[in-house]
């Protein structure tokens, strides 16, 4: 409950209505969420495909978070009419939105690759997903603004180093460094670490499912 109420309670950086604050890291994160569940159910789903024709296993979770890019759009159009209606602009910096959008894609198919290739071999694993969704939501700051945790000094630096471990708060910061702008300011320290962490697991989630991609056709 305490949580709940620092949620709410939680500083807005001066003239950004919350409702802008919360639907700009909504954004990245429903595309995030909805890519990885995708990638990570797509093998399972798609077992009699795999089992008939062969062809590289990667295009199954790959495709399937290029699909989860057509809702983002969708998103990024309702959230433009939003932002329209409180009458806020963004300036230059959203043609860095891009870059953004690439480094959630590379997070969600590394992470869904890694997770689609332990669904293969233990069945059982796909009810976790859905937690580690949910559990990932908390973690990251789609409800709260991260500038409330970097700008407070009672918060340890060992706390605030581990919280940009998470790659998904360096996204969710640079969407609305990049859409909202004015008081919003990016921690360069946490997001270089986002990039650092997002492109280990692309390698990582790469190598575990070729490692183990010959034997899906076997077990599945």
């Amino acid at each position: 409950m305490a949580f709940i109420g620092w949620l709410f309670n939680s500083k807005v950086p001066a003239g950004i209505p919350r409702i802008l604050l919360v639907s700009a890291a909504a954004l990245p994160w429903q595309f995030f969420s909805s890519s990885f569940s995708e990638a990570s159910n797509s093998l399972i789903v798609n077992s009699n495909l795999l089992t008939k024709i062969y062809f590289p296993r990667l295009f199954v979770p790959a495709s399937t978070v290029i699909v989860c890019l057509i809702d983002f759009f969708i998103s990024f159009l309702v959230l433009i009419v939003l932002m329209a209606w409180y009458n806020f602009i963004p300036d230059v910096k959203i043609l860095l939105l891009p870059l953004l959008l690439l480094l959630a894609l590379i997070i969600s198919l590394g992470a869904g690759l890694y997770i689609a290739a332990l669904n293969v071999k233990y069945r059982d694993f796909r009810y976790v997903i859905p937690f580690i969704v949910q559990f990932g939501l908390y973690l990251s700051p789609v409800a709260f603004s991260s500038q409330d945790i970097y700008s407070n000094s009672s918060i340890p630096k060992a706390l605030v180093i581990l919280y940009s471990l998470n790659p998904m708060v360096g996204v969710i910061d640079g969407f609305r460094y990049c859409l909202l702008g004015g008081n919003i300011t990016l921690y360069m320290p946490g997001f270089i670490i986002s990039i650092a962490i997002s492109f280990l697991i692309l390698i990582l989630g790469i190598r575990y499912f070729r490692k183990t991609e010959r034997s899906f056709a076997d077990i599945i």
